[in-house]
Order: structure tokens, then C-alpha cells, then sequence
């Protein structure tokens, strides 16, 4: 491995679960990659132990050539963090509560670049309680920024933004990475993934499934339409062995997913549930996204609960 982060066979267990389960991936210099997955894949753990916040049961992580068990302290000077939610001290403005972050660096903050990088600007003498839910967000990675660090840690940076909101923060990220910064960040919204990062790993249940570039990932699976509909009563799979163009079936009660080969066949799936009775609707089309790839190297469809 020659990457900024360098992970092999990671493994964090609480008591009798293991929340991480002997994971390596690498992380290249200046790009956006992503650990992708449903709540309780072991994202969050995996992100807050490289970032020296807990110790791993296992395995070894360098990040920026640094050891995080033994190189802790040097490792938090050079690295900005944006946890999944922040607290501040009431009373201060955004350009106070900068001008402090910085100092616990020994570093002076530039306010106007920082809140302008992050579209505050003009939030300079604000407090966050005055802050819309995607405007703290933001500021937060300004405050993750003050010390110049060589890689952002973002964790789940868009959970409970509106759409707007959201855009607008991805949007931000990409001005960060563009002017060189390396990100790794952690999410479970499928198209924020394939938007903003250069590679992604797919997690699930403590164990990286695949790690490549999101519209690699997706062409593997380009060649099939994905059908799915809701049943009233369970069914019988064997039907649709009638039609040879059906590659993948995955049943989970009352949803039923098809993959296929030949849109032609679209018709013959219709016909099929109408000649064996079978009550159907919300019966949907769709081509190949990385919800597709998670449910090819799963088997089950992407549920985040």
C-alpha cells in the first residue's frame, strides 16, 4: 500500500460484536473517497478509528504515514474532523468560535476565507443557534479547517438536510477536494456516492464488499434492467423460469426485484403474473445505480433502518 491512509485487516469488537471485521482499503492523495453503506455497517466505527478517537481491537492503520494508536496527538494536528453532530459554546459568534478553534492550534483564523469558503460570509457576527440546519453543517467544516489540515473526515456531512441544503453541501465538498484536499467520508445515500467520490467501498455488516470507481462498480451491472413490484401473498419463484432473460430474482416479501436482460421481455413478465393470477402493483423500471451493486453483491435490496 502507498496510499495518504493505509488500513490492513482492521478489526474493532465491542463485547460480544464485531462491529468491524478485518477490513484494508487505502486512500489516494487528493481524492474524494467514500465508505458507503446502511446503518450499522461499521462505517462510523471505522472512520473514528482512523481519526485516533478509539483504538481498534486489531489490525493496522497509518494515516498520513502516522501510526493512530502510538502518533495520536501528531495525527489530530493534521487532520480536520466533522463529526455527525457538533456542539459549541453558546454566546460566541462564527468568527469568535473560529478565532478559538484556531488558537487551540496555536494558529490565528482567517475568518472572511474560511466562512466565505463555506458560504457564511456574511454570518461573521451570528451565532449557530441562528443557523439553518445545512448552514451549521457548513460552518462546521469551516471550523474542521482552521489548522489547514492535510485531509477532511466527514461523517454522514448531509444527514437531515433538505434537498437544497444537501446539494449545496455537496457542492461544497467538491470546492474543497478541487483545491486539493484529500476526503474520505462516510454516507448511506446511494446518489450522494456516485456524485462526489472518485472511489467508494460498499460496507455492510462490518466487511467491505467492493471497493472501485462508483461507475465501474454500476457498468458491471449495466447490462440488466432492474423490475420491481409489491405481491399480495408470497410467490412461487420457479414461474419466471419461464423467461430465460430474467438473470437475478430476489424475493423479500411483499417486494419482488427481477433483473433482465431484454426490455422486450418487459411485456412477458406482465403477462406472466396475469396468467398464474398473481396480484401486482408498483410495478417500476429502472437502469443500473449503485443500489444495483449492493443488491448484486448482497442479495438483498439496500434498506438503511
Amino acid at each position: 500500500m502507498s496510499g495518504i491512509i493505509e488500513v490492513k485487516n482492521l478489526v474493532k469488537t465491542y463485547k460480544h460484536t464485531q462491529a468491524v471485521k478485518g477490513v484494508s482499503f487505502e486512500v489516494r492523495r487528493g481524492e474524494v473517497f467514500g465508505l458507503l453503506g446502511p446503518n450499522g455497517a461499521g462505517k462510523t466505527t471505522t472512520l473514528e478509528i482512523l481519526e485516533g478517537l478509539k483504538p481498534q481491537t486489531s489490525g493496522e492503520v497509518k494515516v498520513l504515514g502516522l501510526d493512530n494508536l502510538i502518533q495520536t496527538d501528531e495525527l489530530k494536528k493534521r487532520i480536520g474532523v466533522q463529526l455527525q453532530s457538533s456542539q459549541y459554546l453558546h454566546h460566541l459568534s462564527l468568527g469568535e468560535l473560529l478565532d478559538l478553534f484556531a488558537s487551540l492550534y496555536g494558529r490565528r483564523a482567517d475568518r472572511r476565507q474560511l466562512l466565505g469558503l463555506v458560504g457564511l460570509k456574511d454570518k461573521e457576527r451570528a451565532e449557530v443557534k441562528d443557523l439553518s440546519g445545512g448552514q451549521k453543517q457548513r460552518f462546521t467544516i469551516a471550523s474542521a479547517l482552521v489548522h489547514d489540515p492535510q485531509i477532511l473526515f466527514l461523517d454522514e456531512p448531509t444527514t437531515g438536510l433538505d434537498p437544497k441544503a444537501r446539494r449545496d453541501m455537496w457542492q461544497l465538498i467538491k470546492n474543497i477536494n478541487a483545491q486539493g484536499m484529500t476526503v474520505m467520508l462516510t454516507t448511506h445515500y446511494m446518489e450522494e456516492a456516485e456524485y462526489l467520490c472518485h472511489r467508494v467501498a460498499i460496507m455492510d455488516r462490518g466487511n467491505i464488499l467492493e471497493i472501485d470507481e462508483p461507475k465501474k462498480l454500476v457498468d458491471r451491472v449495466a447490462d440488466t434492467t432492474q423490475i420491481s413490484f409489491f405481491v399480495e401473498k408470497p410467490i412461487d419463484q420457479k414461474i419466471f423460469s419461464a423467461i430465460p432473460e430474467i438473470v437475478k430474482i430476489y424475493a423479500d416479501y411483499p417486494k419482488v426485484i427481477l433483473e433482465i436482460t431484454s426490455l422486450d421481455k418487459v411485456s412477458a413478465v406482465i403477462k406472466l403474473l396475469k396468467d398464474h393470477q398473481i396480484t401486482f402493483f408498483g410495478f417500476t423500471l429502472k437502469t443500473a445505480s449503485l443500489e444495483d451493486v449492493y443488491l448484486d453483491l448482497t442479495g438483498k435490496e439496500y434498506k438503511n433502518e
